[in-house]
């Protein structure tokens, strides 16, 4: 990574439109290939993830621009709180640099200053973002799954 200087901050819903930019501009590419064409299903989304009592969502700049964000929520679990990652992106131009393990070291250093003792987050296990958290530190739930039934 260059000596260029990165800005990190907790966002609100008040930066909720550049959050929706950044957002679309990276899980509309491979390999997510998302459609996020409407605009009102794209604000409610954001708002979900952004706008309530618990949600936690930090931003990474690079001089005014933003870079990179992680959406999620505080949750309180009987072992602790934890970070509940739902969305977790770094600009599509800017991947493959070291930003996105810099914004993650940043993270993990918000959340223990929040006390907050786990991080969590959901992936495709055919996505490069797999093995950028397992060469993270992150460990692959094993006596987790995830079950979905479309309606």
């Amino acid at each position: 990574m260059s000596s260029i200087k990165y800005g990190f901050k907790r966002l609100s819903e008040k930066e909720s439109d550049v959050i929706g930019e950044l957002f679309v501009s990276v899980f509309e590419k491979e390999p997510w290939n998302d459609d996020w064409s409407n605009e009102n299903q794209l604000k409610l989304y954001i708002h979900d993830l952004v706008g309530q009592s618990n949600s936690l969502t930090f931003g990474l700049y690079e001089k005014e621009e933003l870079i990179g964000i992680s959406m999620g929520r505080i949750r309180r679990w009987y072992s602790g709180s934890e970070y509940y990652i739902d969305e977790l992106c770094i600009s599509a131009s800017k991947q493959g640099r070291g930003i996105g393990s810099f914004f993650i070291e940043k993270i993990q250093e918000a959340c223990k200053g929040l006390g907050l003792s786990n991080i969590f987050l959901l992936t495709d296990k055919d996505a490069p973002a797999f093995e950028f958290y397992k060469k993270r530190g992150f460990h692959e739930a094993k006596n987790i799954t995830a079950f979905s039934k479309r309606l």
